[in-house]
């Protein structure tokens, strides 16, 4: 259920949804409760826009929610939920202060082998 509602979601986004604010954003995944009332979707895009992408995503909440209950042919159609899945930005973060390290300090191979 999890990984459907994501995959309509995300198409739905990029192929039917013509919000220009909805363009650089991508869906990380969906948590749909036992019952299907509620989906929690986590989504992803550049930093400077997380105010911008939320304002647009709850104005098309609608439209999205009605192309998933259409596509999904569920029962009820799930309220959705939008948050800011930041693991990519913590991910970046990481990579590049690692980076930075390993440049700082050149790499010592070990003596194990004498």
């Amino acid at each position: 259920m999890n990984e459907q509602a994501r995959q309509v979601i995300a198409e739905t986004l990029m192929f039917e949804v013509a919000d220009p604010r909805l363009s650089m954003i991508t869906i990380t995944g969906c948590e749909v409760s036992f019952d299907r009332s509620a989906c929690n979707v986590y989504y992803t895009c550049t930093p400077d826009s997380y105010e911008e992408t939320q304002e647009a995503l709850k104005k098309a909440s609608g439209h999205i929610r009605s192309i998933l209950a259409k596509k999904l042919s569920w029962r009820t159609s799930p309220e959705l939920r939008f948050f800011i899945d930041k693991s990519v930005d913590e991910a970046e973060r990481i990579a590049r202060a690692l980076e930075v390290e390993r440049t700082r300090a050149p790499y010592v191979e070990s003596e194990e082998g004498e």
